[in-house]
């Protein structure tokens, strides 16, 4: 294979991302009445939402990849659409892979078409990395499940139709906890949601979750009681995935702004562009950002051809780099605009804390570094 046979994109993935990027192109900040629920049903009728979906159940038939590239575009658009990353790619990826066939049949075509949102709870107030510490527990009462605990910095619970929750089991064999995914309707009994008051620029908001002996049937389980921990992971590699793709959406984003500006600005005799101090720092960002685009584009594909160790190793990187560049695209574009760049009408300094999310979720940067320390180069653990 050629080089260019190597990191050419097909032309239905070129078709996918121009159509992506045309449907969202004026829909950026500022641009558009519709709200981001209106987005996300039209984006559901055309198809968007659910192309790493089955066929038979309404998706596409694709996987991370194309997904990732509609996430990617509506980011470079200025329109992320997180649940992007819990819907589809989280819950529609484990029920997909692990569900039962009356769970596939009940719950995919809703995500596929965007007419149905699903939210995930696994962030708990006491455990955040490390999810060996997770305290919400489901224990059997007769045929049904019971479930306790908290969650914290749940997206889109006012909105989302159910949530798949972790919790941990007992394993009768050895009394040892494990973890389970089991999905809970929005208005079960003893389940309740209370919005954290945030100061992230995004419109989906966050939820502390109260379960208090949440009674559930048993076909609340997903997948196999044995199986937790291989469903769990093979949901939280696309999540990073779609991080990834989010952040290099976004950075695309506001580098073009700051371009576009640099190019027409003009202080002295040129415009500012033709300074070597705003162009090279301008042309780094641009660097690193391709650099990501191509490490998550890897992530995607071995996700989706199912090798799920290179996947992870390659899912964590690129949700690093990624997030890194997307942070430094944005402060350098709201320091190419100056003053500008403080204001409304260009958009950028709510990209401020928008850009920290990759950064921070679903794991900082420091503990990816800690799973390529130990992982890829085999060095001790400190913890």
């Amino acid at each position: 294979m050629s080089a260019r046979g190597a990191f050419a994109e097909s032309a239905e993935l070129r078709a996918l991302r121009e159509a992506v990027a045309d449907f969202a192109r004026g829909r950026g900040p500022g641009s558009d009445p519709r709200s981001p629920r209106e987005l996300w049903a039209e984006a559901g009728r055309l198809g968007y939402l659910g192309v790493n979906l089955p066929e038979e159940y309404g998706g596409g038939g694709c996987g991370i990849t194309e997904l990732s590239v509609v996430m990617e575009e509506l980011g470079a658009a200025g329109n992320p659409l997180l649940m992007l990353v819990v819907s589809p790619a989280i819950c529609g990826t484990v029920i997909a892979r692990f569900g039962t066939p009356e769970q596939k049949r009940a719950l995919l075509p809703g995500l596929a078409d965007g007419s149905a949102m699903m939210s995930f709870g696994i962030t708990e107030p006491d455990a955040g990395s490390n999810s060996h510490r997770l305290t919400t527990t489901a224990r059997r009462d007769g045929t049904d499940w019971l479930l306790t605990g908290r969650k914290v910095f749940v997206s889109g619970v006012d909105e989302a139709d159910a949530t798949l929750i972790v919790a941990r089991t007992e394993d009768t064999r050895t009394g040892r906890l494990k973890p389970c995914l089991f999905v809970v309707p929005r208005g079960a009994p003893g389940f309740a949601h209370h919005e954290i008051p945030m100061e992230l620029s995004a419109p989906e908001r966050q939820f502390e979750l109260v379960l208090d002996d949440v009674r559930l049937p048993a076909d609340a389980l997903v997948g196999g009681e044995d199986a937790g921990l291989q469903q769990l992971f093979a949901g939280l590699n696309p999540e990073r995935i779609m991080i990834a793709a989010f952040a290099a959406g976004l950075g695309r984003y506001a580098l073009d702004k700051a371009v576009d500006y640099a190019r027409t600005r003009q202080v002295w005799s040129v415009p500012i562009g033709a300074h070597q101090a705003v162009a090279h720092p301008l042309a780094q960002i641009h660097v690193e950002l391709e650099l990501a685009r191509l490490m998550t584009r890897k992530a995607a594909e071995l996700y989706d051809h199912g090798d799920d160790m290179a996947a992870g190793e390659a899912a964590n990187m690129a949700k690093y780099a990624a997030a890194e560049a997307c942070a430094r695209a944005v402060d350098q574009a709201v320091h190419t605009l100056g003053g500008n760049g403080l204001t409304t009408e260009y958009g950028l300094a709510s990209l401020l804390t928008l850009s920290r999310v990759a950064r921070i979720a679903p794991v900082s940067r420091e503990m990816i570094l800690n799973f390529v320390s130990h992982y890829t180069l085999g060095l001790p653990k400190s913890y």
